[in-house]
């Protein structure tokens, strides 16, 4: 078998993998673009200041169904009229909004990047949130649901990635 048969009958290496050292500078710039769930939570949850604010880019309906404690709520429309007066530029945001299938973090990051803010995205959102049992937050307080065994393990402090 040759590498061409390999690139061609493949779906998966249709396309060849990067080279190490293509692939090494995506991952490492990716990160530069991304926080985890489980390490944005490890963050908020140890004492002292984590160094960043998280910022949900929701709509007020969205907010009052529930929100990361301690969020900010700047929904991504009114980014540009309501930063300046929420966040301070010299400290990163994080932002998130429903879930993967929704770029509204994606939006308000690239709204706050061009207002010059240092931003990352929280991978995953608030369904990820709640799906890895972390609390949140609601109009009637704080709710908590069991750990969805498909995005986190059950027991566990953290995932060992």
């Amino acid at each position: 078998m040759t590498s061409q048969t390999l690139t061609t009958g493949n779906p998966v290496l249709r396309v060849p993998p990067a080279s190490p050292a293509v692939a090494a500078a995506y991952f490492r710039a990716s990160l530069a673009f991304h926080a985890d769930v489980s390490d944005v939570a490890a963050a908020l949850g140890a004492d002292g200041d984590p160094g960043f604010v998280v910022v949900d880019s929701r709509s007020t309906a969205s907010w009052d169904q529930g929100h990361v404690p301690g969020a900010v709520h700047l929904p991504t429309a009114l980014t540009g009229e309501q930063a300046a007066g929420l966040l301070d530029p010299a400290v990163p945001v994080v932002t998130y909004c429903w879930g993967p299938g929704c770029d509204g973090g994606t939006r308000s990051a690239l709204a706050l990047a061009e207002l010059g803010y240092q931003v990352k995205e929280m991978l995953g959102g608030f369904e990820y949130w709640v799906r890895e049992g972390f609390a949140y937050e609601t109009l009637e307080g704080s709710e908590r649901r069991p750990v969805d065994a498909l995005t986190a393990p059950v027991g566990a402090d953290d995932c060992g990635c």
